[in-house]
């Protein structure tokens, strides 16, 4: 760190939040609040910073030596999805800052680091109960800054959760807040939705240091032409200069580092979210510009030797994950079409894939003219399910919106999808229950036909007898 001993021990006097103080008295860790982070790059200017998913610990470890390296302050974040009540990840809103605190005092990290509760997602008036008791948990528990994530919303409702939920947010805490769900089905964000929820906010003596835009970006990786746009983003900025509020960048993996480089110059951003890119680089992978992991001849990840996690622990991971048969295949590799999705469509429940059976076969064509095809059939298989997968979760969480349903129920070939299911639970498990039949019972319409042709044979045979060669000698089993 370039200041001198007295300085950082006087920074630690007095720039540790009055709950890291409590939490942690003897540290030497320089936990500080978003809201200090955002304003030394603002007075800086043009600066931003990276705010780190800290879903594991080789990633918070990583992260944290990375910004001591660069000199440079950083945010260690996690989503509710992630991280909070009933999630998955094993670090989480109650005790991350445990887990940051204990790695910057074992490596020495002397740069400011603000622990961040990301997307604290609210995505109906029902959950704000629950928000008004947990919220104050997280603070107690050493969380800085706090995301609310009412973009699911009408903009009116948006305003209105964020009112009643800030009122929780202590004064010295950072403070973000959101128009426009990412990737959401509503089309990109407007100067004039970001003006109604910062003068919203303002006219009620709020004053959010950062506010995140569906500005074209993704969760995950996404390397293509489209992906963030940086002009709308300028502009939406351009429009809330007077209220000196500083955009929250999300979905950087994916993009490459002259269009980083372009939302600092071009933006107010101060904040920067990185997850996906930050995982492969924390396992040691041999990445590209954006953030991909190159792959082998086979289609498999390439590990750097000596980097990110060690040797032994890469080959138990790959282990567990053949045991458990994970798929190869980076689901974000591919942007592909979302029929009756937006504009005219955004608000009902149609949805087709007949665009997105047509880019998938062009891809294909193309991929297999550059002689790549083989090595891109996973991430293009990925994506395809992917994509479906969302658009199916988009529309069904329409209909919930309209209908208000205590439980959700799937059927057919299509339930037998681990992903769907996956997707599902992650954004209905807080409201709404989720039933499947068995795997067993989840029968395609394929496997109903075929029942269907194996009757019609069995009862006149002769009629069929063409298809003698070809029909099973099997028993049927009912369950």
């Amino acid at each position: 760190m370039s200041v001198s001993r007295t300085d950082f021990e006087q920074a630690l006097a007095v720039g540790r939040p009055p709950n890291i103080v409590r939490l942690f008295p003897n540290s030497k860790a320089l936990i500080v609040s978003g809201k200090v982070i955002d304003r030394a790059l603002r007075a800086k200017g043009k600066a931003m910073t990276i705010a780190a998913n800290g879903r594991n610990n080789f990633i918070i470890r990583g992260a944290l030596l990375a910004a001591q390296r660069a000199n440079a302050a950083i945010i260690i974040e996690i989503a509710r999805s992630e991280g909070g009540a009933n999630a998955y990840c094993p670090v989480n809103y109650w005790n991350m800052a445990m887990q940051v605190d204990q790695a910057m005092n074992e490596l020495g990290i002397t740069v400011p680091v603000a622990i961040h509760a990301d997307h604290y997602g609210i995505k109906k008036e029902a959950d704000l109960d629950f928000a008004k008791v947990e919220i104050p948990t997280i603070f107690e528990a050493g969380i800085t800054s706090i995301a609310i994530d009412a973009s699911h919303l009408p903009d009116d409702k948006n305003l209105l959760t964020n009112l009643a939920l800030t009122q929780l947010v202590p004064a010295w805490a950072g403070l973000e807040t959101e128009i426009g769900e990412i990737k959401g089905d509503q089309g990109l964000s407007t100067p004039a939705e970001a003006l109604f929820l910062i003068q919203g906010l303002n006219a009620h003596n709020i004053f959010p240091d950062w506010i995140a835009l569906n500005n074209g970006t993704t969760h995950g990786i996404e390397e293509s032409g489209q992906g963030i746009q940086v002009g709308l983003t300028a502009e939406v900025h351009a429009g809330l200069a007077r209220y000196q509020v500083s955009g929250a960048q999300h979905g950087t993996s994916g993009n490459s580092s002259e269009r980083l480089r372009e939302i600092v110059a071009k933006t107010s951003t101060t904040k920067a979210n990185v997850a996906t890119a930050l995982q492969m680089v924390s396992w040691g992978l041999q990445v590209n510009d954006y953030g991909n992991a190159i792959l082998d001849a086979d289609g498999n990840f390439i590990k750097v030797k000596d980097a990110g996690v060690t040797e032994n622990m890469w080959r138990e991971m790959v282990g567990y994950a053949e045991a458990n048969g994970w798929k190869k295949g980076d689901p974000m590799k591919y942007t592909l079409p979302r029929a009756m999705m937006y504009n005219e469509h955004a608000g009902d429940l149609n949805f087709s894939f007949s665009g997105l059976k047509t880019a998938v076969r062009k891809l294909i064509l193309d991929l297999r003219g550059k002689h790549c095809l083989d090595q891109a059939l996973p991430d293009l298989a990925a994506s395809f399910e992917y994509t479906i997968c969302h658009t199916l979760l988009m529309k069904l969480k329409k209909a919930a919106d309209f209908t208000n349903p205590q439980e959700i129920h799937i059927a057919g070939g299509v339930s037998a999808n681990l992903r769907l299911r996956k997707m599902l639970e992650k954004t209905f498990s807080q409201s709404t229950y989720i039933l499947y039949p068995s795997l067993k019972f989840c029968t395609d319409n394929a496997a109903m036909i075929g029942a269907a042709a194996y009757f019609r044979y069995m009862v006149n045979p002769k009629k069929y007898a063409k298809w003698q060669s070809s029909v099973p000698d099997i028993e049927l089993k009912f369950y």
